[in-house]
C-alpha cells in the first residue's frame, strides 16, 4: 500500500506533507485535496488578461453587448480592489485604463492609481503612474495625495523611477504642484545621467506652461545648454528656450547673445549632419532643424540687426535642402515662415515666396494646401513677389479639394488691382458656378468689394453685379443687393437704360426665378426706377409683374419689392395705371399683414390721395456710397481664414446721412437727436428702407439745446472708429456693474457696465427666453451731448431659443464742464415669424462714479 500513498502524496503542498504521515487513510487524503482544490482555484480564481478582454470586447456584435462585457468586468474589478492581498491589482489597473478609454466610468480606481504609485514593484509603480496620467486631473483629491509619492521618486536611486515620476508630473502637475517639485526639476536638469536630463527639460517645459514665473529658475541653465552635443538634450532645450521666449519679453532679450550659437548648430546640420541615425529620408535631422529655425523666427522678429547674423544660414537652408520628401518640405515651410517673420533682405523673401510657389505644384494636396495658407498670411510682406505666381493661384480655383479652392479664393482677392481685375473676376466667376452655398454668399460678397474698389468701367461693373447675382441666386449676401442699387442709382442716364433692359430680360424666365429671388428683387427695383428708359412692351411688362406677384415660389420680400415697384411704374407710365391699380386692389385682401397693408396705402394714392402720388412716388435720390482705400480692401482679405486683423467694417468710416436725423428724431420721439455738427451717426439703410422718400433734414438745435442732449448712434456693420480722449484716468479698482433694461415678452436685455481706463465699456446682453427664433435683431442707443458712443458689431443678427445677443458700446466723457449724468435711450427691434417688433426703454441707474 506504501507506494499507492506515495503516488497520491505527491499532489498535496508542502505543508500538508510536514503535517501528514503516509500511514493517512484514503479518506483523510482526499479531503485535504479537496481542500486544497477550493481553496486555491475557486476562491481565488485568475483573472481575464487584458489581451482577452480586448478579444470579448471586440468580438460584440452590439453596443449592449459591448455593455454587458465591460460591466461584469468592472464588476470584477471593484470586487478585486476591496481585497487587501489580491496579487491581480496592476493586471485590473490595466483592464481598467483600457475600459476608461472606450469611454466607461472609472473613477473607482483613482485610489488604486495611487496605492500602485506607491508600490515598491517597478511594474506596479508604472501601471500607477499611468494611471494617475488617466484618471486624475487637478480637482481630486487623490491628486494632492500623490505630491509626495512623487518627490520620493523624483529622488530615487533608479533612473527609470525617476523618468516615470517626470512624465507623470509633466502630464497632470497642478501649478502647487509644479511650485513645490520645482526643486527637484531644476536639481535633476544638472544631473550627469542625459537620460534624466532630457526627461526634467521636457518637464520643465510643461510646467512653464503651468506656471510662467517658474522660468527665472531655468534660464540660466538653458542658456548653457544650448552648446549641448547630446541630440535629445539639445532638442528638449530649444524646445524649452522656445516657450519661455514667447512668454516673456525679457527672456526674448536675453537669449539674443545666443543667436550665433544657433546659427553655428544650423548651419553644421546643413553641411555635416548631426549623426547618421539622426537622418529621415536622406535629410539631416529634420526636427532639430524645424526647432532651430522656429526659435530664430522668435529671436529675430522686428530686429534688423539679429536678423542680418542669420540671412545667409537661412539662404544655404533654402537653396540645399531636397524637395522630393515630406522632411524637406517641412524644413522649406520653417524656412519660409522664418524669412517672412524676421527683417530679412528682399531677394531672400523672394526666394521663400519662390519656394511656396513650388508648393502650388506639388501633386501632394496637403501640401499644395501648406502654400497657399502660408502665401495668405504673408502676402502683404512682398505683393510683387506673389503676384509673379497669380497663374498657377488661380488654377489652384478648379481643384477638386474644397479647402484648396478656399484658400485659393482668400489669396486671389488680396492679388486684385486694376490692372489684372478682369482676369481674376473671370476666373472667380468660375469658381462661383461650382462652388458650395456658404462659399457663394462669401465669394459673391468679395468680388462686388473688388468691383468697387478696381472697376475699369461703369458699364463693366453693372455687367458684372449682374452676373454675381444670377450665378449666386438665393445664396448671395444682402449686401450685394445694397451695392447694386446703389451702383445703379449713382448711374449715368445711358447706363441707367442698359442694365434696365438687362434686368428685364433676365426676369422673363419664370422656371429659374424661384432660385433667384435676389436678382428679381433688383431687377424690379430698376425697372421700378427707370422703367420708362427701357426699350419693352409696356402691356407685357405688367402682365408679368401680375405673374411675379401670384407665383407661389417667391418669398414675401420679394413681392414687398415688387408691389413698390409696380406702384413706381403707375408714375412713369401714366397709360398703365388702371391695370396697376386692379392687381394692387386685389393685395388688399391677402393674408400677409405687410402685403395687406401696403395694397391699402397704394389704393389711397389712387384714389382719395391721387395729388400725392406723383410726389412721393419719385424717383429715388441719388445714393452716397462710402469707399475704402486700397490699402484697407488688401489688408481686409490679407487675414485670411487664420488671421486675426480687424475686419473691413472696423476699419472704414462711412459718411454721415444727415438726412435720416429726422427719421431718427420722430421715431424716438425728438428726445434724442443730433443738434450739432460734431454728433456722429452711422447708418446703413437696407434696399427696402431706401426705396421710400427722404425728408429735408430738420434743425432740432433748439430742442436738443433745451434738454442739453446730444448724439444718437445706430447699430451698424461699419461702425465708427472709437477715439479715446488725450486725457488718462489713473486706473482704479472697478467692479463690473449689471443694470437691467429690458424685461418683457420673453426678452430679456441687461448692461454690463465697467470702467477702462480713459472709458467706460457697456456690454448689452439680449436673451430671447422665447420658444421662438427672432431674426434681424437691431440695437440702437442714444446719449446726452457731453457723451460720445461707439456700438461694435453685436455677435449675431438672429438670435435662436434660448440664446444671447452680445454687442459692445464704448462710452467716453468728451465734454466734463456740462454738468450731466449718464443716461441712455435705448431702442430694439427684431422680427418673428412674419412680424416686425420694437420696443423702447430708458436707462437712468449708471453708477454716478463711473467717470471719476
Amino acid at each position: 500500500m506504501y507506494p499507492y500513498y506515495e503516488s497520491e502524496w505527491s499532489i498535496l503542498p508542502p505543508e500538508h506533507n510536514r503535517r501528514y504521515s503516509p500511514g493517512l487513510t484514503i479518506s483523510n487524503i482526499k479531503q485535504v485535496i479537496n481542500e486544497t482544490i477550493e481553496t486555491n482555484i475557486l476562491r481565488k480564481p485568475s483573472p481575464t488578461r487584458l489581451r482577452e478582454l480586448i478579444r470579448q470586447i471586440r468580438a460584440a456584435r452590439t453596443a449592449a453587448e459591448e455593455r454587458a462585457v465591460v460591466n461584469t468586468e468592472c464588476a470584477y474589478i471593484r470586487s478585486t480592489f476591496r481585497e487587501a492581498d489580491c496579487i491581480w491589482k496592476c493586471r485590473n489597473m490595466a483592464k481598467l485604463l483600457y475600459i476608461h478609454m472606450l469611454g466607461y466610468p472609472a473613477h473607482f480606481g483613482q485610489m488604486e492609481t495611487l496605492k500602485l504609485a506607491t508600490s515598491s514593484k517597478f511594474t506596479d509603480k508604472r501601471i500607477g503612474y499611468l494611471g494617475a496620467m488617466l484618471l486624475l486631473d487637478e480637482r481630486q483629491d487623490v491628486h494632492v495625495l500623490l505630491t509626495n509619492c512623487l518627490k520620493n521618486d523624483l529622488n530615487s536611486s533608479t533612473q527609470f523611477i525617476v523618468g516615470t515620476a517626470l512624465c507623470t508630473l509633466a502630464a497632470i502637475a497642478s501649478p502647487e504642484m509644479g511650485r513645490d517639485l520645482s526643486h527637484e526639476i531644476e536639481r535633476l536638469i544638472a544631473s550627469s545621467n542625459a537620460f534624466l536630463r532630457k526627461k526634467a527639460i521636457l518637464c520643465a517645459f510643461r510646467m512653464v506652461r503651468r506656471v510662467p514665473e517658474l522660468m527665472e529658475d531655468y534660464v540660466p541653465k538653458c542658456l548653457h545648454l544650448l552648446n549641448e552635443k547630446n541630440h535629445g538634450i539639445l532638442v528638449s532645450t530649444i524646445t524649452l528656450v522656445t516657450e519661455m521666449c514667447e512668454q516673456s519679453p525679457v527672456v526674448l532679450n536675453y537669449f539674443k547673445s545666443s543667436i550665433p550659437t544657433l546659427v553655428r548648430t544650423l548651419k553644421t546640420l546643413i553641411v555635416s549632419g548631426y549623426s547618421p541615425e539622426h537622418v529621415v529620408n536622406g535629410v539631416s535631422d529634420p526636427f532639430l532643424q524645424v526647432k532651430l529655425l522656429r526659435l530664430l523666427r522668435i529671436l529675430g522678429h522686428g530686429d534688423p540687426d539679429q536678423s542680418e547674423i542669420m540671412n545667409d544660414v537661412l539662404a544655404q537652408v533654402a537653396t540645399n535642402t531636397e524637395t522630393n520628401k515630406n522632411a524637406g518640405n517641412a524644413i522649406l515651410y520653417e524656412t519660409v515662415l522664418t524669412i517672412m517673420n524676421v527683417e530679412s533682405e528682399n531677394s531672400l523673401r523672394v526666394l521663400a515666396i519662390n519656394i511656396l510657389g513650388r508648393f502650388l505644384l506639388n501633386s501632394d494636396k496637403s501640401i499644395r494646401y501648406v502654400g497657399l495658407l502660408t502665401l495668405v498670411r504673408t502676402v502683404q510682406r512682398d505683393m510683387t513677389a506673389v503676384q509673379r505666381h497669380r497663374i498657377t493661384i488661380l488654377e489652384c480655383l478648379s481643384d477638386s479639394d474644397s479647402s484648396i479652392q478656399k484658400c485659393a479664393m482668400e489669396l486671389s482677392f488680396t492679388l486684385v488691382n486694376a490692372q489684372n481685375i478682369e482676369t481674376i473676376v473671370r476666373e472667380l466667376l468660375k469658381y462661383l458656378e461650382t462652388a458650395d452655398a456658404e462659399m457663394k454668399g462669401a465669394c459673391g460678397s468679395r468680388i462686388v468689394l473688388a468691383a468697387e474698389m478696381y472697376s475699369p468701367s461703369i458699364r463693366w461693373h453693372l455687367d458684372l453685379l449682374l452676373k454675381v447675382l444670377k450665378i449666386s441666386g438665393n445664396n448671395i449676401r444682402d449686401d450685394v443687393i445694397a451695392s447694386t442699387i446703389q451702383l445703379i442709382s449713382n448711374s449715368p442716364t445711358e447706363e441707367q437704360s442698359f442694365i434696365s433692359g438687362k434686368m428685364w430680360q433676365s426676369i422673363t424666365n419664370m422656371n429659374q426665378l424661384e432660385n433667384r429671388q435676389p436678382l428679381v428683387q433688383v431687377a424690379v427695383w430698376t425697372l421700378g426706377e427707370y422703367g420708362e428708359a427701357g426699350n419693352f412692351d409696356e402691356n407685357e411688362l405688367i402682365d408679368h409683374y401680375r405673374q411675379l406677384l401670384w407665383a407661389p415660389q417667391l418669398s414675401i420680400t420679394t413681392k414687398q419689392y415688387i408691389l413698390m415697384s409696380l406702384a413706381k411704374i403707375s408714375v412713369r407710365m401714366e397709360h398703365c395705371t388702371a391695370n396697376i391699380q386692379n392687381i394692387i386692389n386685389a393685395f388688399r385682401v391677402h393674408l400677409n399683414i405687410d402685403l395687406q397693408q401696403r395694397a391699402v396705402e397704394f389704393h389711397q394714392l389712387f384714389t382719395s390721395h391721387s395729388h400725392l402720388r406723383a410726389a412721393l412716388l419719385e424717383k429715388m435720390p441719388t445714393m452716397k456710397i462710402s469707399t475704402m482705400t486700397t490699402s484697407e480692401y488688401n489688408s481686409d482679405f490679407a487675414a485670411g481664414p487664420t488671421s486675426g486683423s480687424q475686419s473691413q467694417s472696423e476699419q472704414s468710416t462711412p459718411l454721415k446721412e444727415t438726412s435720416n436725423q429726422d427719421i431718427l428724431l420722430d421715431l424716438l420721439g425728438n428726445s434724442f437727436g443730433s443738434g450739432s455738427s460734431t454728433a456722429n451717426t452711422t447708418t446703413t439703410p437696407s434696399p427696402l428702407e431706401q426705396t421710400a422718400p427722404v425728408e429735408p433734414p430738420v434743425n432740432n438745435t433748439d430742442i436738443l439745446d433745451l434738454l442739453g442732449l446730444g448724439s444718437y448712434d445706430q447699430s451698424s456693420p461699419l461702425p465708427t472708429p472709437f477715439t479715446p480722449p488725450t486725457t488718462r484716468i489713473s486706473p482704479t479698482e472697478y467692479s463690473a456693474t449689471t443694470i437691467p433694461v429690458f424685461s418683457r415678452d420673453n426678452i430679456d436685455i441687461r448692461f454690463i457696465v465697467k470702467r477702462e481706463r480713459d472709458h467706460a465699456v457697456v456690454t448689452a446682453k439680449t436673451t430671447n427666453n422665447s420658444v421662438n427664433m427672432l431674426e434681424k435683431f437691431m440695437l440702437q442707443v442714444a446719449v446726452p451731448k457731453a457723451y460720445s458712443i461707439q456700438m461694435l458689431v453685436p455677435s449675431s443678427t438672429v438670435m435662436l431659443p434660448g440664446e444671447s445677443v452680445v454687442q459692445d458700446i464704448n462710452v467716453i466723457r468728451t465734454n466734463a464742464a456740462i454738468a450731466s449724468a449718464l443716461r441712455m435711450k435705448v431702442r430694439f427691434s427684431y422680427d418673428i415669424g412674419n412680424y416686425s417688433v420694437m420696443e423702447q426703454a430708458d436707462v437712468n441707474e449708471f453708477p454716478p462714479d463711473l467717470f471719476l
